[in-house]
């Protein structure tokens, strides 16, 4: 399948402030339980769910995933590399796209498909080029690269709208994740803090209504 076949040509605003701007990534994750735990994500307030390409049959989630919540959610993948990886999830209809790194083929292909983009970042460099290839947002990672003092002063030179994502060790409280919002931060992708396929859905339920509570709390501290 050629990219021309599975691009749109009408590419939506995006306002993170609809979003509960937390990314649900369920590296690992196996089709057969995809639904259930996205279901007890959606049902603790997630709106952003993330099937890293490297999990099992990745694709076969995307594209359940999507079927289902795709026209109230934003479903897509992660660890998303090559063009080619990203037409073919592209193809099942999602609607996020989110890299590890910068990769400005993936970026464009995904803004021609109206799916929203957050390219992997680290350097000021790789920020601003993630952004003139039309990037919804950044994602950065690790965050622990950065560090608060790097993340801060990355966010004091780029524009003031940018979408900023620290992904890698974030916990769910609010010491993990304020500090980082105080410097720049709208959100968060959320990885085995949140889910592992060896959790109990009790586990993942806590954990989520951990990871919302704290977020929220954040917004009033």
């Amino acid at each position: 399948m050629s990219l021309k076949q599975v691009t749109k040509t009408s590419a939506k605003t995006f306002n993170i402030n609809e979003q509960l701007p937390l990314v649900a990534i369920l590296r690992g994750v196996e089709p057969k339980d995809a639904m259930r735990i996205t279901k007890i994500l959606i049902a603790e307030g997630f709106t952003m769910i993330e099937i890293p390409l490297n999990s099992p049959n990745a694709l076969n989630s995307i594209n359940c995933l999507v079927e289902n919540f795709g026209d109230k959610y934003l479903i897509g993948a992660g660890t998303v590399t090559t063009i080619e990886e990203a037409i073919d999830v592209i193809a099942t209809g999602a609607n996020l796209i989110v890299t590890p790194n910068f990769n400005e083929q993936v970026i464009r292909a995904s803004v021609a498909a109206d799916c929203k983009v957050f390219s992997g970042v680290v350097t000021p460099t790789e920020a601003f080029s993630a952004l003139a290839a039309g990037a919804t947002g950044l994602k950065l990672f690790p965050i622990s690269v950065l560090g608060i003092n790097g993340f801060k002063a990355l966010t004091s030179v780029l524009p003031a709208t940018t979408i900023c994502l620290p992904v890698g060790g974030i916990n769910p409280t609010i010491a993990s994740m304020k500090p980082l919002m105080d410097v720049g931060a709208q959100g968060f992708g959320l990885g085995a803090a949140l889910y592992t396929p060896s959790m109990s859905d009790d586990e993942v339920t806590e954990n989520a209504r951990q990871f919302v509570s704290a977020y929220r709390g954040c917004l009033v501290h």
